[in-house]
């Protein structure tokens, strides 16, 4: 069965698959197996599909947010014909790789910055992030292959639509991507609450690539080895951190305020 951006049922994610259709990730229910569990695993690895296995009760909130997507026309429908504990998200919009993004950047005079999010896990944190990118002139948004939220409908709602507007990559190694930015012309500016700039000095003059960490870790120590500056907001009150969104968009709109000058 499928509705809107979702597929479940395990023959139905198994002819999706066959099919060559475009699909996000699949999320499959910890302890579930079987033949038909077996072949969805061996079909999205050929297919290059991720998997992730959520426990029952994980799995009960995606579900019911899909529930909460599609309406309550469709919603007993679904629970009717089951899940079988597999749901797979289609691809909403077509990503492109790290190489064919470089490629297609004309104009490095321009000082162009983009955002890369390093494991952003909330789609409404992507969303908010990614509206935000776009009112602001990014020309792309990196996100990481694993562990970072998926395009759901939700995300795409939280964003305004901006997701179906900028360019999304995804990279497999956000190390090789932060490099070959570099490569490129790019300077890398980190966020961090330990970092040794503040996020208003003047560092964006140049074609800048700005990192947003994890709501839960902020920036990984492997990532922020390989950044030209690490950034911080200062904070005057009792709570140590900021929402990833927030953060994003106090220095985006700080690269603004300094190239407007």
């Amino acid at each position: 069965m499928e509705f809107s951006s979702y597929i479940y049922g395990r023959n139905a994610v198994i002819e999706a698959l066959n099919s060559g259709k475009e699909i996000e990730k699949i999320f499959i229910q910890f302890g579930n197996q079987g033949e038909a569990i077996n072949k969805i695993y061996k079909l999205a690895k050929l297919a290059g599909v991720q998997c992730s296995n959520y426990d029952k009760k994980k799995f009960l909130q995606l579900e019911n947010s899909i529930f909460r997507e599609i309406g309550k026309d469709n919603s007993k429908s679904l629970k009717d014909n089951k899940t079988q504990g597999v749901i797979a998200l289609m691809r909403p919009f077509e990503l492109q790789n790290i190489d064919e993004f470089i490629s297609k950047i004309t104009d490095l005079d321009k000082n162009p910055f983009l955002i890369i999010l390093d494991e952003i896990s909330d789609p409404h944190n992507l969303g908010a992030i990614a509206r935000t990118a776009e009112c602001a002139g990014a020309i792309g948004l990196i996100m990481t292959e694993r562990n970072s939220a998926p395009i759901t409908p939700a995300a795409i709602k939280a964003s305004a639509g901006a997701l179906e507007h900028i360019p999304i990559i995804k990279a497999v190694n956000l190390i090789t991507a932060i490099e070959k930015l570099k490569e490129a012309g790019f300077w890398v500016v980190g966020t961090d609450s330990d970092g040794k700039n503040q996020y208003t000095d003047k560092i964006y003059n140049s074609p800048t690539a700005i990192i947003i960490g994890s709501e839960g870790k902020g920036l990984r120590p492997s990532i922020a080895k390989h950044c030209d500056f690490i950034v911080k907001i200062p904070l005057m009150g009792k709570i140590t951190s900021l929402n990833a969104s927030v953060s994003a968009a106090i220095i985006m709109y700080e690269v603004l305020r300094q190239r407007k000058k």
